[in-house]
């Protein structure tokens, strides 16, 4: 029986050639292709992704943890991940009538709480929030896609993230020009952005609003975490 993570036939086919071609350039020192479907790689990775569990109580029909690791260390290190999501984005903003490159993107940040054991190098008070762990900073399009994603401390300033998050937009995606972001991103952000070529607007919430009221353009960041 399928788990509820595995790729349909027709999810499969968007990948595979990408996945193929890579198989193709990375035969082994004997010269064999391996003993281990590439769908069922793949399916391990989704799985682990979905449930967060541990790589070594993978499920033991699926593949050997280590070469499901194996594969993942590899396509993470080497960008095939990255391709793989540039291509999917691209599919899809095409099937929604947009070119394939954004012009504009929504910049946000969220703290999160982390394990007691997560190492103390990598977490951080955020003095905001009063919240200790990490922040994700990230790029979305305006369809809700991710661009971009940073993560660090909760103490790093969202000033620095989102100069990062900046560079990170212009050297992948030179077509955008346009980045809106909350009140929590400051002046240093908009400076910054204007030396890439991308104008940063900060979006108010309106003072004399009572309660929740979604933002113009702010609003995707959060249906994005969500």
């Amino acid at each position: 029986m399928p788990y509820p993570s595995d790729l349909s036939d027709e999810r499969w086919e968007l990948i595979r050639p990408v996945i193929t071609s890579w198989k193709g350039q990375h035969t082994s020192v004997s010269g064999h292709e391996g003993r281990y479907d590439m769908r069922e790689i793949v399916n391990a990775i989704l799985y682990q992704a979905r449930t967060g569990c541990q790589w070594r109580y993978l499920p033991h029909d699926l593949p050997p943890y280590t070469a499901v690791y194996y594969y993942f260390g590899k396509w993470r290190d080497d960008g095939t991940d990255q391709t793989i999501h540039d291509l999917l984005r691209w599919q899809v903003r095409e099937q929604a009538g947009r070119s394939e490159d954004p012009s504009a993107v929504v910049l946000d940040t969220q703290t999160v709480h982390t394990s007691i054991n997560a190492p103390t190098g990598t977490t951080g008070l955020d003095p905001g929030k009063k919240s200790r762990g990490r922040k994700r900073g990230i790029a979305s399009d305006v369809l809700g896609l991710v661009i971009a994603v940073v993560v660090t401390a909760a103490s790093v300033h969202d000033n620095a993230i989102g100069s990062v998050l900046l560079d990170k937009v212009a050297a992948g995606n030179p077509s955008v020009t346009k980045a809106w972001t909350d009140a929590g991103f400051k002046n240093a952000v908009a400076v910054h952005g204007a030396g890439l070529g991308i104008d940063v607007e900060v979006v108010h919430r309106d003072p004399h609003t009572l309660g929740f009221t979604p933002l113009p353009k702010r609003w995707i960041a959060e249906q994005v975490y969500g």
